[in-house]
């Protein structure tokens, strides 16, 4: 058997379409994640929510995944997609990493991504947003699931993007500083998350230089806006109707013989 997607059954869905099957049809996704250019790296940011449609299947989960140590790269879109794809590029790279004995460039992972994106023409449900540091500066790339890329200073994807896009338009700025940066990153994930369904929960970050990188972990945790009161009744709130005891005095034998 070869490795890929297997079509086989292309024929026989298209004729249980003809004849009135309903196919079952892919659950919506949601999710926010975006990217800056800061005056000495990348910052990343991701919410935390997983979806299955209208279901919260998953309150805290990573949406920002490790590429190499100096290359992380944020995901929606399918889960399962966006987590092995980004494995295996990670794979890959550090294939490349021990062959070559050099520090793997953000435009090699950037060109093995959109490579096995396009392949598959879309069929991949993986929205990326890539960031890192090399010798040659900070790159930010936001790559779309049939393979197209951009490099921009500032990036959104997911169904919280518009939110996140009007924070970065109004707050963004040349040279920002790292503090100015995070604050920006976190306000953008908030505004997915408070603006859009399919976001929600915990804001994570991922601060990427030339001197390392820096996984912030549930950088901010998310309150409960409302918190229902405990419930506590007086005894004889509630009548008894009737009262009935049973004593417990039937006996009960086992055989104990083989």
């Amino acid at each position: 058997m070869s490795a890929g997607f297997d079509f086989d059954n292309l024929i026989r869905n298209t004729l249980l379409e003809r004849s009135g099957y309903q196919m079952p049809g892919a659950l919506k996704t949601g999710t926010t994640i975006v990217g800056i250019v800061y005056n000495g790296g990348v910052v990343l940011g991701a919410d935390t929510r997983a979806t299955e449609g209208p279901i919260v299947a998953d309150k805290n989960c990573e949406k920002i995944h490790y590429i190499t140590d100096n290359i992380y790269c944020c995901g929606a879109g399918t889960a399962a997609d966006t987590e092995m794809t980004t494995a295996l590029i990670s794979s890959q790279l550090e294939l490349h990493r021990l062959a070559t004995g050099r520090q793997p460039r953000v435009i090699t992972a950037l060109t093995m991504l959109k490579k096995l994106l396009f392949k598959y023409q879309g069929h991949i449900s993986a929205a990326l947003i890539l960031g890192g540091v090399d010798h040659t500066g900070a790159h930010l790339y936001n790559i779309f699931p049939h393979g197209s890329t951009q490099k921009l200073p500032f990036v959104t994807m997911g169904s919280g993007s518009l939110a996140a896009m009007a924070v970065f338009e109004a707050g963004y700025k040349k040279d920002l500083s790292k503090e100015e940066a995070i604050t920006l990153v976190t306000n953008a994930i908030n505004a997915g998350i408070y603006n859009d369904l399919g976001s929600g929960s915990n804001v994570d970050v991922t601060v990427l230089t030339k001197d390392g990188t820096e996984v912030m972990r549930n950088h901010v945790v998310q309150e409960k806006l409302y918190v229902p009161p405990a419930y506590h009744f007086e005894r004889g709130t509630t009548a008894v109707l009737n009262e009935e005891v049973t004593p417990l005095t039937r006996a009960v034998a086992m055989d104990v013989d083989h």
